[in-house]
Order: structure tokens, then C-alpha cells, then sequence
């Protein structure tokens, strides 16, 4: 399945790019930080894995990311700007019934949209977030200005050499991530009781990046745990992944 690419405008009109595969119910989903559609949902396979299944897969890049728009001015960056990104893709699109899911920053931003009340998918998938991921923003962001400040400078064996390496390779907007970073809130965990649809966590072994997914999974009222082989970064290049997921959600109802 070759995906098929298009842009829309975003609630404040920038533009953002949304790539498709399949046909049938409609699953969106959402990338993590300074990834892509392409990094990981299509090029390892997950999305086809889905689509196969009778799903159009709904690939969002966020704004910063991938084939989307970059832009420089701060007013481009409110608060929970990617969730209401996401809200402005389920908007253009028109949905009313359909599925979500998310890896790291994107299932982070799912858990945001559905426990304010912004969006309401019947199902959910959560990959690569566990409860410290939703309650230490802060932290994380800071490690990755870090690394947009230093850099070029940053040296080989400095624990943010790779990263460093990943955005340069991901063509990253240096000034944009920096705006980006600061327009993240903490989710206070009291509101993941309202996130009470049937929902799949989904996390490496070796994945301890943002805290217990399986923590996370006990605090929703209606989840499976599954874990998967690999690391943060390594869980998404595996096959397992979209085999997790595939599995959980099935073939649609006739």
C-alpha cells in the first residue's frame, strides 16, 4: 500500500499535512516528538499492518514535524497548541465515529484531548506514555532545549548526542521546536478517570522513558497493558508494535 499525501489548514491556518492508507473505519493517529507519520507509522509497517485489516489509517504530522509547517512566530504557539491540531484534523475530516492512537508525545496529546472533553474516539491506543510522561513535561522539555541550544556542541558520549543526531537527521526547525516545547501543560492524573472507553496500553520492555506505562494502564477504567520488545526509540522500528495494536482492535464490525 503506497500512503497518499495531502495538506489542510489548521485552526489558526497553518498548514499541516495528513497522509491516508486503506480503506474503511477510520483510525487517526498521532507521532511522537520530532518524529513523523513516516517515521512511525509507515515506514516499519504498523499503518499497513492496521489498514489491511479494513482501517483508513489517518496519519497526522503535527506542526514542526514532518511535511507539516513550521512556523517561527511565537503567536503560533499557544497552550495544548497540538491538541487543538488534532481536533482541527478530526474537523476537516469530519469525523463522528472513529479510533485514536498515539506514540509518546502523540499519546500524550491523546490523553489531553479526550480527558478535557476535545475529542471522543470509541477506542484508544497508547504507546510508549506512562504516568511520569503526563505529570513531568517540564523536565523532558528541558532536556530538549538543551539540546536545540547546545547542539552542534553537544559531544559524542553526552547522553544528548543522539538526540541531537535524530533531530538534525528529521530536518527539525530549531526556532519552531523551541516555541513548540513551552506550549505543553501537565495533565493532572485525577482526569484520567474520565478517559473511560476501551483503550490499549502499549509499551517496550525496555521502555522507561516516561515513567510505568503499566501504572498508567491501572489508572484508566478500562484498559489492556501489552508490552512489546525494544527500547522508546527501538519498540517503533519492530514489528510487534503494529502487531500489538492490530490485534487489539481486530477487523471493524461488518
Amino acid at each position: 500500500m503506497t500512503p497518499q499525501t495531502d495538506h489542510f489548514a489548521s485552526f489558526d491556518g497553518t498548514q499541516l499535512a495528513l497522509h491516508r492508507m486503506g480503506e474503511g473505519r477510520p483510525l487517526v493517529l498521532l507521532h511522537g516528538l520530532f518524529s513523523s507519520a513516516q517515521m512511525n507509522w509507515i515506514r516499519f509497517g504498523h499503518a499497513e499492518r492496521i489498514a489491511r485489516l479494513g482501517y483508513e489509517v489517518l496519519m497526522l504530522d503535527f506542526r514542526v514535524h514532518g511535511d507539516s509547517a513550521s512556523p517561527r512566530e511565537a503567536e503560533a504557539y499557544p497552550q495544548n497548541v497540538l491538541v487543538r491540531d488534532a481536533a482541527a484534523l478530526i474537523d476537516h475530516l469530519g469525523l463522528a465515529d472513529y479510533d485514536l492512537g498515539g506514540f509518546s508525545l502523540g499519546a500524550r496529546t491523546s490523553l489531553h484531548a479526550v480527558a478535557h472533553g476535545v475529542l471522543d474516539p470509541a477506542r484508544l491506543i497508547i504507546g510508549g506514555m506512562g504516568t511520569a510522561g503526563l505529570g513531568e513535561w517540564e523536565k523532558r522539555a528541558a532536556f530538549f532545549r538543551r539540546v536545540i541550544d547546545e547542539f552542534d556542541a553537544i559531544p559524542k558520549g553526552d547522553p544528548a548526542y543522539f538526540s541531537m543526531q535524530f533531530l538534525k537527521s528529521q530536518g527539525v526547525d530549531r526556532v519552531a521546536a523551541r516555541h513548540l516545547l513551552g506550549t505543553m501543560p501537565d495533565l493532572d492524573l485525577a482526569l484520567i478517570e474520565r478517559i473511560t472507553m476501551p483503550t490499549l496500553v502499549v509499551c517496550g520492555d525496555e521502555d522507561r522513558d516516561n515513567g510505568s506505562a503499566e501504572e498508567l494502564a491501572s489508572l484508566l477504567p478500562n484498559a489492556d497493558f501489552v508490552e512489546v520488545p525494544g527500547t522508546h526509540m527501538g519498540s517503533v522500528t519492530k514489528p510487534d508494535l503494529g502487531r500489538a495494536m492490530a490485534d487489539w482492535l481486530g477487523p471493524p464490525p461488518a
